[in-house]
């Protein structure tokens, strides 16, 4: 039997495409529907998001910075419907125009869910949706989810609207103010801090099966023409044999295909709190600081005396010790956070960071190492979201060479001194 699978997507961001995804994901599960959650593009958020909601672990599959058959092994894997929230509109991609939505869901033959917020028109609905439909012929709308919508009168005025376009109307959502999800810098805030999560997708679970027509949705699911993925791809190699990895509120943002990736190269994976002021294994021969939210427990991580002669002797031992982004500025000198004040930091590499004025970089990347850079031998895709600044970058060698979507240099990123290693990128694949 071929796989179900759907993308949920939207005209543009914040027309509420999460809160609907997080609600299927939790009716879904409910019913005892079988179902693999999945995001779009380069995002941690979400998909932390999406493991409450049904109990399954989410994957990203970026159209932009993965291979294919990066993309088509992981859309394998798991079992069930495969529910995909797009980012952005379903358009929308890297600064070149390439990796959007309607991309992933042209290259695994997903039909297209397009949750529009409705809030504020009425019959422009049916000219909104009809741009979206024809705007690429291979790609197009399956079915319609209206958000937002204002009474009884609005739906059917909204319904009367889009009715000659043909596409089924699977739900017409009320507002709902009180499922607000709250935000922070980097977008939504991590799942873990919200304590009311898991009453939160009950909720929306109910709002969303009152107004569902369940039995569309799955119709339309099993039009996907999922493709077989090869079950060889080229994977990132792993920094060795047994790798440490930080995981806790400041160290986060760990994609699962990297760790994936890396235990089925063989590589043991151990995991350790730096903010619960642990040590990485004595035995491990690399060390991964992913990125997150160390600006926010900068103090806690300065004081965290085992944390530090942990990651000082694993060092000294000659690991492979390497930080992405959070992690990276946890391995300079010191960081500046939003209220001035700097916290010492691991002091292995020279480098001075700050909140204190903060600058929103953002960005796919091309990213080639250095000749001399330890570890990365070929070229990467990544990306960079963060708002720190760098105030100062000393002695050291330059980890990567980098440009941007479009090809623009950026020039050198990253630092390494001897087997210590980082850069504000976050690696999601070997350059195709």
């Amino acid at each position: 039997m071929a796989r179900q699978g759907i993308l949920i997507s939207a005209p543009a961001s914040g027309c509420g495409k999460t809160l609907v995804t997080l609600a299927l994901l939790r009716l879904l599960a409910r019913r005892g529907i079988s179902v693999t959650p999945a995001k779009s593009g380069p995002d941690y958020i979400d998909p932390g998001f999406h493991r409450l909601a049904c109990g399954r672990e989410s994957v990203n599959l970026d159209a932009y910075a993965m291979q294919p058959q990066t993309i088509l092994r992981l859309a394998g894997c798991g079992d069930g419907l495969l529910a995909v929230e797009g980012a952005m509109g379903l358009f929308d991609g890297a600064a070149n125009g390439r990796g959007s939505a309607a991309a992933l869901a042209q290259m695994l033959g997903l039909p297209v869910i397009l949750v529009v917020d409705c809030a504020r028109q009425a019959q422009s609905v049916a000219a909104l949706v009809r741009g979206f439909a024809m705007h690429d012929p291979a790609v197009g709308i399956d079915g319609l989810i209206l958000n937002r919508v204002a009474s009884q009168r609005h739906e059917t005025m909204l319904r009367a609207a889009l009715e000659p376009l043909a596409i089924p109307v699977l739900a017409a959502l009320p507002a709902e103010p009180s499922l607000a999800i709250p935000s922070r810098h980097l977008g939504l805030v991590r799942a873990q801090e919200l304590e009311a999560i898991e009453r939160l997708c009950d909720r929306a679970a109910d709002w969303l099966e009152a107004a569902l027509d369940i039995d569309g949705l799955l119709n339309v699911s099993r039009r996907a023409a999922i493709p077989a993925g090869n079950e060889h791809v080229d994977r990132l190699p792993p920094p060795g044999a047994r790798i440490a990895v930080a995981r806790d509120d400041a160290f986060a943002f760990a994609y699962p295909h990297l760790l994936a990736g890396w235990r089925e190269a063989g590589a043991e994976l151990s995991f350790f709190a730096p903010l619960a002021d642990e040590a990485p294994d004595i035995g491990a021969d690399a060390v991964y600081l992913p990125g997150g939210y160390p600006e926010l427990h900068a103090g806690r991580i300065s004081g965290a005396a085992a944390f530090r002669a942990g990651m000082t002797g694993s060092a000294m031992r000659g690991a492979l010790v390497y930080g992405e982004c959070g992690g990276y500025m946890v391995l300079g000198d010191g960081l500046v956070d939003g209220e001035g004040t700097r916290h010492a930091m691991l002091g292995m590499l020279p480098l001075e960071t700050s909140f204190q004025a903060p600058r929103r970089h953002l960005g796919y990347r091309q990213a080639t190492p250095t000749n001399d850079a330890p570890f990365w031998t070929s070229a990467v895709t990544a990306h960079e979201f963060h708002y720190a600044s760098i105030l100062s970058e000393d002695d050291a060698g330059r980890l990567f060479h980098a440009s941007d979507a479009t090809g623009q240099p950026l020039g050198p990123l990253g630092l390494y001194r001897g087997r210590v290693m980082g850069s504000f990128l976050h690696v999601i694949d070997g350059a195709a």
